[in-house]
């Protein structure tokens, strides 16, 4: 057999080359030989795919490098740098975005065509980062593209997980986890900067005292310390000369190994101590319900803004500046409550280690930080346990409490005898076990505060701080948020991108507003029948993904019906699934009903711990399994549950789907980044009165999504007035026959009372209100349907969506983040 790398050059023979980062394609193969052999001591005919992938990685990175020096040298300068903080990103894979941001996506995939391989092969070598999995993460990742690709400079802080959350798989239909171990092959993409590492201090006691200037002093004395070694990570912007970068934490031992132990005997103990240091960094999300799993993700969230911040008021000080004009030099974002003890962190680096006297830091330390809210309901904003908090940070609740003490004497002059406002403003919960109210210290520490839908900056100054809001109306800002169009469309979508291309041409891309174009198009016979060959063509991309993926075989001509996202009560994918019975229960009863073929598809994952959702989970795969062998459907109705949902395997789903579900309870949700990503790429919505709706309906119109449900206002006055779901139950005999064959035992005759519990929630209780929306989403969907037979009106609904999407790209949020927040130097 010809071996086809024979005319390949002996490697070893040729001089290593530097390579542009604008290239032929017979540079590009050459670097990617050159990679292979250099960094990977492998030849060709001994490469694995994971080889080739690392190589042709590592050649891409190459193209930044120049760029990204440039831009980091920047950082050093005087110019106002935005540093986001996150404990999670959700960037997904990396090599093709960089390919197509560093505008070589031909000439690369030629010259890896030339050396006999498949870049679509290749792609799949490549681990997803286990660096986030939920909104705040997805709004982190968009964040980063959009500062780049504006010309924004910027360092993303988190930490470098050993672990993602974890692998989601099913046994018996029951959700299992495994380990992702996501760094097990390699990451081409980060540097190492082992100059760059930090101290951080756990525990211990504090002592007061007073210097021999008579000023008032604190020394704290840790039980332990850890090590935080930096690694960078390269962020491109699309045709940009800027590269940002997000810079990761890992934790280490302060000594990896400690000889006079080890020659006294005693190295197992300091062993054990070099575990318990690095498993703070080890794994994204813990599970933070027991003991042990709060001192854990509290230590987390401190490791990395110490990081964080020591990093930044060392660049600061590189600067030549005096550290009083530290927040001139950066403005810090923090997104959500979790990496709220930066507001002490600080406080504590600029008075303890910088001598700033009090009133001076708390100036610096408010004028340096902002705060993105995400919570809906009072019991989402983040507290911790004082006594976790204290033993893990002695000397932050000490500053904690000056904090709270000085801003309740404010309090005190402005509502003398007012104990019940000083209670819900205090930053230490009193009301029962007491409480560290970090939403409170993020709140009061940054000058400015934001939601991110417009429903949910009301939210937030009406229910969840309004005290805060009445103290600092000026404070509060809306920025309703957006995702990055180049991955979610441009990358996710290469077809319908190139045919919106086509149409309208390629200014979209950099500039997202354009997409509203497509309006003028959205009656053309001929863009109707392409986009309508687009959606066929994901459809059959993500059937043969199925199929491949489970063995599952789906009709690619019936209607794709999506929810992908966490699993979870208040996102109702029980409500889903009722509809879904509802719909059998109707074949059962006559079989020569002609209804619509669907495909209903779930994707998400539960939280271990969450017994109601990992329950939920198994109830999927139980009505899958006995619906998809029904005779009488035949077909016409499809259950699949795709496990471990990401980055990857959304972007396969989301440009396939016809129907995206949105059906959390109303007044839940503060915004859907997934559901954006769904509607950018062509499906239409199922959805409630949520964060997000009123501009989604504002920017593409009223006719083009379908709404169902009570809204907050009514939900909350059926409460107040004594809900009671059993009288929705016996009103209406479809959800009554579909509650009843659950509990029958239907979908699990080895144990017919596994769902109870369930059940039980649902006639009980329904907190979620599914019983109340049932009747009113049954007629949407069925709505959806009769408009998915007109398939002209149905594709002119999409192409109309889509052009009004251009609202929710992250460059539109991060311009108003830098406008009315960060005011950030541009390039």
């Amino acid at each position: 057999m010809k071996n086809k790398y024979e005319n390949v050059p002996h490697l070893g023979d040729k001089h290593r080359e530097n390579i542009n980062e604008k290239a032929d394609v017979q540079s590009i193969k050459q670097a990617i030989l050159n990679n292979l052999f250099y960094n990977l001591a492998r030849l060709p005919h001994s490469a694995t795919v994971n080889d080739w992938y690392l190589a042709i990685s590592y050649t891409i990175r190459d193209m930044m490098i120049k760029k990204w020096v440039n831009s980091v040298q920047e950082i050093t300068e005087d110019i106002k740098v935005v540093a986001f903080l996150s404990d999670e990103f959700l960037s997904g894979p990396q090599l093709e975005m960089n390919i197509i941001n560093l505008d070589v996506y031909s000439e690369v995939s030629q010259a890896v065509q030339e050396l006999g391989l498949n870049l679509n092969e290749i792609k799949t070598a490549e681990n997803e980062p286990g660096l986030g999995y939920g909104r705040a993460g997805s709004f982190a990742a968009s964040s980063l593209d959009s500062l780049t690709t504006l010309g924004i400079p910027a360092i993303g802080y988190g930490i470098r997980y050993e672990f993602g959350q974890f692998k989601q798989d099913f046994q018996d239909g029951w959700q299992i986890e495994k380990t992702d171990k996501w760094l097990s092959s390699g990451n081409p993409w980060e540097i190492l900067r082992g100059d760059i590492s930090y101290t951080v201090n756990l525990g211990g006691t504090t002592q007061s005292y007073y210097d021999e200037h008579n000023n008032f002093k604190v020394k704290w004395t840790p039980k332990f310390a850890i090590k935080g070694i930096a690694y960078d990570i390269p962020v491109t912007g699309y045709k940009t000369n800027k590269i940002n970068l997000v810079r990761l934490w890992k934790t280490e031992a302060i000594e990896s190994f400690d000889y006079d132990a080890f020659n006294m005997g005693d190295y197992l103990s300091r062993l054990n101590e070099k575990i318990a240091s690095e498993s703070i960094g080890k794994i994204l999300y813990p599970d933070d319900e027991p003991y042990l799993g709060k001192h854990l993700r509290l230590s987390q969230q401190y490791f990395f803004v110490s990081c964080a911040l020591q990093d930044l008021i060392r660049l600061h000080l590189l600067r030549w500046k005096n550290i009083h004009s530290f927040s001139d030099s950066f403005a810090i974002q923090l997104n959500s409550a979790n990496p709220a003890i930066a507001v002490a962190e600080l406080m504590r680096l600029l008075i303890d280690e910088h001598q700033v006297d009090w009133d001076r830091a708390w100036y610096i330390t408010q004028n340096s930080f902002s705060y993105t809210n995400y919570a809906v309901v009072q019991e989402a904003l983040k507290k911790w346990p004082l006594p976790i908090f204290a033993s893990i940070l002695p000397r932050h609740i000490e500053i904690i409490y000056e904090i709270n003490k000085r801003f309740l004497d404010e309090i005190w002059l402005k509502y003398p005898n007012n104990n019940e406002k000083l209670s819900r403003l205090s930053i230490i919960d009193e009301n029962d076990q007491k409480y560290v109210r970090m939403a409170h210290l993020a709140s009061l520490g940054s000058h400015i505060i934001n939601g991110i839908s417009e429903r949910h900056t009301e939210l937030l100054k009406e229910n969840l701080i309004p005290d805060i809001f009445e103290l600092y109306p000026e404070r509060f800002r809306n920025i309703t948020g957006g995702v990055s169009h180049r991955r979610w469309l441009l990358l996710s979508n290469p077809e319908l991108a190139e045919l919106i291309s086509g149409t309208i041409g390629d200014k979209w891309i950099k500039s997202f507003n354009g997409i509203k174009q497509l309006e003028a198009f959205s009656n053309d016979p001929g863009l109707i029948k392409k986009w309508q060959e687009v959606k066929f063509k994901n459809k059959n991309k993500l059937a043969d993904f199925i199929k491949r993926y489970n063995g599952d075989s789906i009709d690619t001509s019936a209607i794709f019906d999506v929810q992908a996202g966490r699993i979870h009560e208040q996102k109702r994918q029980h409500l889903n699934l009722l509809h879904i019975i509802t719909l059998f229960n109707r074949v059962k009863k006559e079989p020569s009903l002609n209804i619509n073929p669907r495909v209903f598809i779930f994707s998400g994952k539960a939280a271990p711990g969450y017994f109601i959702a990992n329950l939920i989970v198994k109830l999927i795969n139980s009505v899958a399994e006995i619906i998809n062998k029904d005779p009488d459907v035949a077909g016409r109705i499809k259950v699949i549950f795709l496990p471990d949902f990401n980055v990857e395997k959304a972007q396969i789903i989301f440009p396939a789907t016809d129907i995206a579900e949105q059906i959390s309870t109303a007044g839940k949700e503060s915004f859907s980044s997934s559901h954006i990503k769904f509607l950018m790429n062509g499906a239409l919505s199922i959805c409630t009165i949520n964060g997000g709706i009123d501009e989604i309906c504002r920017e593409i119109g009223d006719d083009n999504y379908f709404r169902f449900g009570l809204s907050p206002q009514q939900i909350s006055e059926k409460k107040t007035n004594g809900y009671n779901p059993m009288e929705y139950y016996n009103s209406n005999s479809e959800l009554k026959d579909a509650i009843n064959l659950i509990s029958s035992g239907f979908f699990h005759k080895k144990d017919p009372a596994l769902f109870k519990p369930l059940i039980d929630s649902l006639l009980c209780r329904d907190e979620q209100m599914v019983l109340a929306d049932y009747q009113s989403y049954i007629e949407c969907q069925t709505n959806a349907e009769k408009l998915f037979r007109d398939k002209k009106t149905w594709t002119k609904r999409s192409i109309l969506t889509v052009a009004g999407m251009g609202y929710f790209s992250s460059d539109r949020m991060i311009s108003e983040y830098n406008n009315l927040i960060w005011y950030a130097s541009t390039s």
